[in-house]
């Protein structure tokens, strides 16, 4: 098999896997219990904590962890909005943001809300001052994402940050990094924004575990749960010990060598923009600047009968978000493409296993289909 969607979710490393089966048949302790073993587990999932916080460039008491991206972008969302509930009522963000953002926002717009959602250019772009001039008195939260997921275009958080202090100080930043984590360099203490969100399963940690950043300028944050009391009195609800200390290990894995890694994952990237750019009819799409992330059109091939003409040879692409289970993206859609271009998009994205050999392999699948197939679109 050649997997080159790292975007949908990365392979998890036997350390990973070993971590959490220690955890889960030999170190089970509930952290609420108050005998040896839950004490114990209580102690380790603060040291898990703090191994992903630094990897944030937080503090430990700054994290908090949850279930995945979702329930972040959820969380982040639905806070922001509370805590400026006497603010204002408008909501600020992009066309091309993740599902989960744009979901929690048009959940937002049935409680009263108004949100306003810029689009790109046909690059991909969007800029700090589009965001700001968008920005008003009364707008509770911009949220802008770090790395988009299919184009692999990176949006700048710190400027839109340093903006917002000038034009409404109180007006509150979020963030999703789920595609940033350790694959772009950023501080949450440094970045400005006020929640950021990160994902275990994309570094090569479990599935269904995930954290949430929140600021000093979050006062007294609304909780998502209720409950025992657990995550500061945050999010209630038993630790999933064994993820948490998955994401941990995940964590460690990836910062040993980071900027070799990084490094090698631009040459990887800008290797496939070549070579994918000999097929014929084929263009790459989007202005991504992320490591990892390459969006192209076999313009007039559907992208669907691509990814499943590949998959039958083992070779794993996608044709944007894994979230979208086939449907047409938005993030496309976006773009303003020609109709022959946006129906031909499909998406490579790489980590620390991907190979030059693998990208090889799969453009000449590429070629193959271009030249076994009539374009359809």
């Amino acid at each position: 098999m050649i997997y080159l969607d790292y975007a949908a979710t990365a392979p998890v490393p036997r350390a990973v896997a070993d971590a959490m089966y220690e955890v889960l048949t030999g170190r089970f302790g509930n952290p609420s219990s108050q005998y040896p073993l839950g004490l114990e587990m209580k102690k380790q999932a603060e040291s898990w904590r703090t191994a992903v916080a630094e990897a944030m460039g937080c503090t430990a008491k700054q994290l908090y962890f949850t279930s995945c991206g979702t329930e972040g972008d959820n969380w982040a969302v639905t806070a922001a909005c509370w805590q400026n509930r006497r603010l204002g009522k408008h909501i600020v963000t992009t066309a091309v943001e993740h599902s989960a953002v744009l979901e929690s926002c048009r959940w937002m717009e049935r409680q009263g809300y108004e949100v306003t959602y810029l689009g790109p250019d046909q690059k991909g772009h969007i800029t700090a001052a589009q965001v700001l001039e968008a920005v008003r008195p009364d707008t509770a939260l911009v949220s802008v994402m770090m790395v988009n997921n299919e184009l692999g275009n990176m949006y700048p958080i710190g400027d839109i940050a340093r903006g917002l202090a000038s034009k409404n100080p109180r007006t509150l930043l979020h963030t999703d990094a789920v595609q940033g984590f350790l694959e772009v360099p950023f501080a949450a203490d440094r970045l400005g924004a006020d929640f950021v969100t990160v994902s275990a399963h994309k570094i090569g940690g479990p599935k269904g575990c995930g954290a949430l950043y929140i600021g000093p300028r979050v006062r007294n944050p609304r909780p998502l749960l209720a409950g025992g009391g657990q995550e500061s009195g945050l999010r209630a609800g038993t630790e999933a010990t064994a993820q948490i200390a998955g994401f941990a290990r995940a964590v460690e894995l990836r910062r040993q060598g980071l900027e070799q890694t990084l490094a090698r994952l631009r040459e990887l990237r800008a290797y496939a923009a070549e070579t994918l750019s000999a097929i014929p009819d084929l263009t790459l799409i989007g202005d991504g600047e992320a490591p990892h992330i390459l969006a192209a059109s076999l313009a007039g091939w559907p992208s669907q009968n691509i990814v499943n003409d590949l998959g039958s040879q083992g070779i794993c692409i996608s044709a944007g978000s894994a979230c979208h289970q086939g449907r047409p993206s938005h993030v496309v859609a976006a773009l303003g493409l020609p109709r022959r271009t946006a129906g031909g998009v499909i998406r490579l994205s790489f980590g620390p296993e991907s190979t030059q050999d693998e990208i090889d392999d799969c453009a000449r699948a590429l070629r193959r289909h271009h030249d076994q197939r009539m374009p359809m679109l």
